[in-house]
């Protein structure tokens, strides 16, 4: 249909131009002068005007325009597609297709409308619009095909990708990228890597793009061919290898590739950082953490970029050191942002200081910071740690009721904890039962082992059964189903219970401890894995330590043992404890008075607890001992679990 031409009507010379605005202020006054001028109705001062001053302003402008021209519909179609309601951009697009004759410059609202398809999702809408490119010859402009082709990409229809991308007229570099970027997100990891091979010309992004896939993938080996394979590396590169060994369980390496990257003169950015010190969180040792700090404080990095608040306090809680995290948090002071509340709440936590969790949440209600699922989660993690079984009652309700957050697996996963750790384990199973969700495998084993902890055979037996069932794979729940019928004697099924497991070729986790002794890592696993150098010297010095502690009042906890052996036999397994192992390596290496630093993979059994009690009193040692779900720190014969863990 016509459009009726816009009057011509003169634009006010007093009113400045748009572009010189410099705050959203500043444009709304000339919108009130465009409006008490009368030039409200006029199409071009009004498209000038939605596109300035972000997309709520320009959104709102354009519905006053009478008569909209091209300019601006697409500056509202890009508006609409960066938005978080992007099929709207798909209808305007629609509206404009009916509103105006002249289609010409029709290719300069394509690639945000297909990429408001991609980012909704919207695969039908998006095959219409891929149909007019094809009928008006618009996959010539490189624009309008890479935007078709990250479209499919984000949609995840890499078969029709490749199919446009071979249709291309013109392929540059960005096709080539985002093919590559796309075949990864798919985890199409063999495509990826054949199509990189094939690209005529690579750059940085290609090869940046290729070692984000690998990591992302878990892949670090071939990422560390590629990487090995550039002549050229950037910042974005040496991240990448950092946070992807982190992320995938190589913190070492993490650690000495950042120390590499320091080496040839390169400043890592805060992404690095971050990594580097969720790598040295990982292993629980500080020393490194402690170097890397110091090399952020040296350089006048600031606490309040980024993550890196909020890692060094997450650093400092899981290597044991958790005054050094609260120092950090006091020192980032005003400039807190709600990841640092959140990993101080939860580093209190799995030290088991609940009540100083609790009274740091406090603190941040007063504040202006909203709190948040983490938080909420740290909160339920600070009551099952420090054995709040009241407060963790009425903070799960709390939550809830007056900050209406919706419990998610985790949280009820917390509150099923704390209740079994305090015995209520009829009640945690009906936690389990009336949850809005099925119970996880996290869930069904906390069950369990509160049921071997308080000797609830059949609900034990339930879990346990439960458990195997979402984790096959899993030994631990295997283990303890095992307990529970060796402490109730029931030898036959434990002997049932291991050869269903050999049968599915499921096998035990062996204890590993390690320590750190200058500078050096040592490995402890249950009695193996021992230099010979220090085997001997190791298992004579234990028996000696072990005579001492018995001359105390020590007496080993035979009921730790759940095999069908002779009690000298149990004895003899029970002084094979890595953690055990570690302790007296410690003891022949560390000057008196010094702290001892453990890391166990397990989590500790009773009698390894009352060894370390022991031994932190006679032999004046502090020992610090992080074990899979959180911390005992042991000191004058006391640990600061009280008991409960």
């Amino acid at each position: 249909m016509a459009i009726p031409a816009t009057p011509s009507l003169p634009i006010n010379s007093s009113i400045p131009p748009l572009q010189k605005c410099k705050t959203i202020p500043e444009l709304q006054q000339i919108h009130a002068q465009i409006i008490k001028t009368g030039l409200i109705h006029h199409s071009f001062a009004l498209s000038r005007q939605s596109g300035s001053g972000g997309f709520d302003h320009a959104s709102s402008v354009f519905h006053w325009i009478q008569e909209p021209n091209p300019f601006a519909f697409f500056a509202i179609i890009k508006g609409f597609a960066d938005s978080p309601i992007p099929l709207m951009s798909v209808t305007l697009y629609s509206q404009m297709l009916l509103c105006l004759e002249d289609l010409h410059g029709l290719q300069f609202s394509l690639p945000s409308v297909l990429k408001a398809c991609g980012k909704a999702l919207a695969y039908e809408e998006g095959r219409q619009i891929h149909a007019q490119v094809l009928k008006l010859s618009l996959l010539i402009d490189p624009f309008v095909s890479n935007s078709l082709l990250r479209m499919y990409l984000e949609l995840g229809e890499t078969r029709i990708a490749r199919w446009v991308f071979e249709r291309m007229p013109h392929r540059d570099i960005v096709s080539w990228n985002s093919l590559i970027v796309g075949y990864f997100k798919a985890r199409e990891t063999e495509s990826a890597r054949k199509l990189f091979e094939e690209m005529p010309e690579k750059d940085l992004v290609s090869w940046n793009s290729m070692l984000d896939g690998y990591v992302k993938c878990g892949k670090c080996d071939l990422a560390v061919e590629v990487f090995e394979r550039m002549d050229q590396r950037d910042v974005v590169s040496w991240t990448t290898m950092i946070s992807g060994f982190a992320l995938n369980n190589h913190p070492n390496e993490a650690i000495e590739l950042f120390k590499k990257m320091l080496g040839l003169g390169m400043r890592p950015d805060v992404a690095a950082i971050v990594s580097v010190l969720s790598a040295v969180a990982d292993l629980g040792f500080v020393e490194e953490g402690k170097w890397i700090h110091e090399y952020v404080c040296r350089n006048k990095i600031s606490l309040s970029f980024g993550f890196l608040g909020s890692a060094l306090i997450d650093m400092y809680s899981k290597c044991g050191y958790i005054d050094n995290a609260y120092h950090v948090f006091r020192s980032i002071s005003k400039r807190r942002r709600v990841g640092d509340w959140n990993s101080m709440i939860s580093g209190l936590a799995i030290h088991g200081l609940g009540r100083e969790a609790l009274e740091i949440f406090h603190e941040m209600e007063r504040t202006e910071i909203e709190h948040n699922e983490i938080t909420f989660l740290g909160i339920m993690t600070a009551c099952s740690h420090g054995g709040l079984v009241q407060e963790g009652r009425f903070y799960f309700t709390e939550f809830r009721e007056k900050y209406h957050m919706v419990p998610k697996i985790q949280h009820y996963g917390c509150l099923i904890d704390l209740l079994g750790r305090a015995g209520h384990v009829e009640e945690a199973h009906g936690i389990i039962e009336e949850m809005p969700m099925e119970a996880d495998v996290l869930a069904w084993k906390s069950l369990l082992s509160a049921s071997v902890k308080h000797g609830h055979l059949g609900l034990g037996k339930h879990a346990a059964l439960r458990a195997i069932e979402l984790a096959p794979d899993d030994s631990s729940c295997y283990v303890l189903l095992s307990n529970i019928y060796a402490k109730a004697g029931r030898w036959a099924d434990v002997a049932k219970t291991r050869l269903v497991m050999k049968e599915r070729g499921v096998r035990k986790i062996p204890g590993c401890s390690t320590i750190i002794v200058d500078g050096r890592t040592h490995e402890f696993l249950v009695g193996k894995g021992m230099d010979l150098r220090y085997k001997e010297i190791v298992l004579s010095k234990l028996e000696e330590v072990m005579c001492r502690l018995k001359l105390e009042g020590y007496k080993p906890d035979l009921s730790q043992v759940l095999l069908d052996v002779e009690e000298e036999e149990k004895e003899g397994l029970l002084s094979l404890h890595s953690e055990k192992l570690a302790i007296t390596f410690g003891l022949i290496n560390t000057e008196r008075g010094r702290p001892i630093h453990v890391v166990k993979n397990l989590r500790v059994c009773c009698d390894c607890h009352s060894f370390c009690k022991m031994v932190s009193f006679i032999y004046g040692h502090p020992i610090i001992l992080r074990d899979s779900g959180r911390f005992h720190r042991f000191s004058n014969g006391s640990c600061s679990c009280n008991e409960y863990w």
